[in-house]
Parts: structure tokens; sequence; C-alpha cells
């Protein structure tokens, strides 16, 4: 298939592309390129268009069998800084690229949804996808609003399916750290301690950036019944973790002690996510990680390039800390649109 995939210069996106093409597909990215040069190693390099996903129009998707639509303002601390732009970004800007899609005749839509929007569960049973929502941050509501609006545009001709992805961790061109399982090992790494900013007692699901590379091929492929309006939770059963236990993997893995932020409090976001869905529809699906294979990527990636205290404390791998200095510099306007012709 030829494939667009918004935003291929991001975390996911530059693990994600690169997987697609070496799986047969075309693959053409759309990326903003907000965090260009915050590369671990060697950046993207696959052929990407910079437009701003709120730009996009159907004449720029005509050809394409399918659109990965991964593009967004990626994390909640960053949707607290502006939450009218997350809005503008992640529910509004969907809308439109999904109509852009639907109009250039594209069917296949596949929405980076997010298990943030379980939120609060409340519950100590698993959730699965027919449990309530309860969004509790600007990100995890414009989440569920975006695919609230994409089951509406769902018809025989175009079929949108969203991925309610687990909690991501992994090496990437474009690392983040800014997740739990990355962020752990990095502190662990570069100062020789593990800092829990929580009371460490809550739950997440957790899913490898290239197990979720698996998915996307498998749902490229699947029939139109099991991509309209469908939502699925995307990860496994045996990586629901309690974030202490993580911690405790990264300490096994490095000797290093845990310690506990002075203002370490409860998280209300807890939740623990049912996967029964996925594996139904995709039998033989097989996600190949676990945390703790992936606290040892982790730590190979930070040796071999070289991942110090100074960086980790600085602004290449924090969403939030990159787009405050482009803000800074001049280089975003309001709206978080680029200002200068040189991107």
């Amino acid at each position: 298939m030829k494939v667009l995939v918004t935003g291929d210069r991001g975390y996911v996106g530059s693990v994600l592309a690169p997987y697609l093409a070496g799986h047969g597909h075309e693959v053409v990215g759309l990326d903003a390129d907000l965090y260009a040069g915050c590369d671990l190693g060697e950046p993207p390099t696959l052929e990407s268009m910079r437009v701003d996903i709120r730009d996009v129009r159907a004449s720029l998707l005509e050809g394409f069998d399918a659109v990965v639509h991964l593009a967004a303002l990626s994390n909640d601390p960053l949707g607290d800084l502006r939450p009218e732009l997350t809005f503008s970004v992640n529910f509004e800007g969907t809308v439109a690229l999904a109509l852009a899609a639907r109009d250039a005749g594209v069917r296949r839509f596949v929405f980076a949804s997010s298990c943030s929007m379980y939120g609060a569960s409340e519950r100590d049973d698993v959730l699965d996808e027919n449990a309530p929502l309860r969004p509790i941050t600007p990100y995890a509501e414009s989440k569920v609003r975006a695919e609230e609006a994409l089951q509406e545009l769902a018809d025989d001709d175009f079929w949108p399916v969203s991925m309610r992805n687990a909690t991501m961790y992994g090496a990437s061109p474009r690392l983040r750290l800014d997740v739990v399982l990355n962020n752990l090992v990095a502190w662990a790494h570069t100062t020789g301690r593990i800092r829990l900013l929580s009371d460490g007692n809550s739950w997440r699901p957790l899913i490898h950036v290239r197990d979720v590379a698996r998915v996307v091929v498998r749902l490229l492929e699947a029939p139109p019944e099991l991509l309209r309006a469908t939502a699925y939770n995307v990860g496994s059963g045996a990586q629901n973790y309690v974030i202490r236990d993580l911690a405790d993997l990264v300490s096994d893995a490095t000797g290093c002690s845990v310690e506990f932020s002075a203002e370490a409090a409860s998280d209300p976001r807890s939740y623990r996510v049912d996967f029964g869905r996925l594996e139904r529809a995709f039998p033989g699906l097989e996600l190949e990680w676990d945390a703790a294979s992936g606290v040892q990527e982790l730590l190979a990636a930070y040796r071999t390039h070289g991942l110090s205290e100074e960086t980790f404390e600085g602004r290449p791998f924090v969403r939030l800390r990159q787009i405050r200095h482009l803000i800074e510099i001049g280089d975003l306007d309001e709206t978080l649109r680029r200002t200068s012709a040189r991107f």
C-alpha cells in the first residue's frame, strides 16, 4: 500500500515508518518536525513532508491507500501548557485530516489514541473497550473527542480504527524521556539512582514502540469489518504494571536504589486494561517485548549514544521543554505553527 504516516518524525513514527517500509509498503511521512535535532543517534531519513496536520487538504492525500495518524501534542504535561492548543491539534486537526482523507478516497485511517482516556478508573478490575471513559487531562479528553468524531465519519468507504495504545517505551531515533520506563532507566543510567515523582502505586499498561508497529501492520492488512468505527486496546495483559514494580525492575538491572521525590504523592491516573478484543480479532499476533527486556534495550541505547545527566535534564528528549524552547526563540507562533521558512 501507499501509506501516509503523520508524526513520522516523532517518537513512534521514527520507528514505525521504516518498519512499514521494511514490510513492503510505500511510506511517506508528514510532520511539522517540532523535534528536529532532538535525536538519539541517526535522525529519521524517510521521505517526509513538513506540514502541520491542521493545514492538510484532500489534494495532498490523493493516491494514498491508508493514513496512519500519529501526529499530536503528545502527553499530559504538554497538554496542560495550553489546553486549547491540545484540542486544536489533537481533536480539530484529527477531524480535519480525516475529512481530507475521506474526500481523497483514502479508506483506511488508523488513529493513534490512548489508554489514558480511562483516567481515574476507580475500579479494581481490568478495563475493556466498553468501560467508562474518565479522561482527567486535556490530552486524554482530546483523544476521547477525536475517537467520537471518527466513529461518526465511518461509512462503507471510510474505515477509521482507533488504537488505544498502552504507555509506550523503548529506544527510538526521536527518544522521549517523559514516558515512565524510559525515564526511570534514564535516571539510573545518568545519576546512579532511580527517582519516583509519585508514590508508585498506580497501575499502567505498557507496550514497546516496535510492538505498536507490529499491530499497525496487522491493521493495514485487516478486512474493513475489523476496522470501521472500532477501538482496540493495544497492549497485553502481562504488561499491566504497578509503577513501583517498574522501578524495582530497573533497580534489579542496574543496582541503583529507588528514592521518592519530596513532592511524591498519589497519581490519580491508575488503570489496568484488558486486551482481549485485539487478541480475538488478530489471532497469532505476538507482542515480543516486556518491561524487563525493554530496560536492557534502553540501557544499551543510552550507553551507545552517551546519554548524559546534562542531556537528561535538558530539553531534547522532553516534549514540553522543546516546545517551550521553540516558543521562546520565536520559531513557533501562538498557535504552535512554524514561523520560519527554514523549517
